[in-house]
């Protein structure tokens, strides 16, 4: 007998047996078996080659069955002597065919050896340099930032972040999708194949490392479990996520998240506003979009406008962000700014205006 919920609880178990493991991005993509072919092909043209040497120079060889050398006796020296087996059945007599074998078949087969034991090297020291590569990205990465759901809301964040002058290298993949992983390591990111509501799948990402932690899942109830797991990590990162419905986004926040984005509800009122207003609509698209056109940033108050109001900065000032709150540019609360303000403002794209990660340093245990 089959009891009820017992197809989803063998799924889970075997979701739970899957390798849990980290994917580097390489510079040089190849196939394994495509380079195994490419080097057999080339030990084959060294077989072939050495062959038919040994069968133009036939009369200088003396098979001690028959006398004679065929082209079948050709290939088998060639194979034999290549593989350093050398039966001594058939054997160079002229001295055309021994200096043959001195400055021709030797180096042929010195190469030949080279590219079939190269190729078993480089098969077994694979996984020697793999764990080598992990143990130096492990130890090298910290203040990164942890993205986990690679579709299309975790892509545009990423491409969001890295307009900022966040690099590639800074940039860590979560997701239980192969395919997706695989995405992500084209694109230069480093991946994590797993379930992100696990914490040793999280730990492999060094979340406890993360300065930045973007949720970016398929579903609201797997959204709430990773920021909790998120959160029990590392008490320090910055934590988004993303919810489909709003009435979730509570639970998001009580959950440890910083900031919680609506997607849907986001998306339905910019379709609204391009209703409303298309160039209303595309302008808020453009600010959004980070790198091209206007942006719309936070920054520190500098010295030179401490003191001044919001709008007599030189940028268009949005919001301040003075400790927990954010207030409007034309709020009487904010009176005069003052040096630990924060400023969102809306600037115009270029190389220049990139504002880089924030940099603070994590707290200590």
């Amino acid at each position: 007998m089959k009891l009820p919920g017992h197809d989803a609880i063998a799924r889970q178990a075997d979701e739970h047996l899957v390798t849990h493991r980290v994917k580097l991005p390489r510079t040089v993509v190849e196939h394994p078996f495509r380079q195994v072919a490419k080097r057999l092909s080339m030990a084959l043209l060294v077989l072939v080659a050495t062959a038919l040497l040994v069968y133009v120079d036939r009369d200088g060889y003396n098979d001690s069955s028959d006398g004679s050398v065929d082209f079948l006796d050709a290939w088998y020296y060639a194979t034999v002597t290549l593989s350093t087996t050398g039966y001594g059945d058939i054997t160079p007599v002229s001295d055309a065919a021994r200096l043959t074998n001195i400055f021709v078949i030797t180096p042929l087969r010195v190469l030949f050896l080279i590219i079939l034991v190269g190729t078993t090297l480089e098969v077994l020291t694979e996984r020697t340099r793999e764990e080598w590569r992990l143990n130096r990205w492990r130890s090298t990465l910290r203040d990164h930032t942890v993205v986990i759901g690679f579709g299309t809301k975790g892509r545009s964040a990423i491409q969001t972040v890295c307009a900022t002058g966040l690099k590639k290298e800074q940039v860590v993949v979560v997701d239980p999708s192969g395919n997706a992983i695989d995405a992500a390591t084209a694109n230069g990111y480093a991946g994590v194949l797993g379930d992100a509501t696990r914490s040793e799948v999280l730990k492999r990402a060094e979340v406890h490392k993360a300065r930045k932690i973007i949720i970016a899942t398929q579903r609201d109830d797997t959204a709430v479990l990773v920021t909790l797991t998120a959160r029990q990590l590392n008490k320090a990162a910055k934590i988004v996520a993303a919810v489909r419905e709003e009435e979730n986004a509570p639970l998001l926040k009580q959950s440890g998240a910083d900031a919680v984005i609506t997607s849907a509800s986001a998306a339905g009122r910019l379709l609204g506003l391009s209703v409303l207003s298309p160039a209303a609509g595309m302008v808020m698209e453009d600010l959004i979009q980070q790198g091209s056109g206007l942006d719309i940033i936070e920054r520190p108050v500098i010295k030179a406008e401490v003191g001044k109001r919001a709008r007599e900065t030189d940028d268009l000032v949005v919001s301040v962000v003075r400790g927990h709150r954010v207030l409007g540019y034309d709020d009487p609360a904010v009176g005069t700014l003052e040096l630990t303000d924060r400023l969102i403002t809306i600037v115009r794209a270029t190389p220049g205006s990139q504002i880089a990660p924030d940099t603070r340093p994590l707290p200590q245990d």
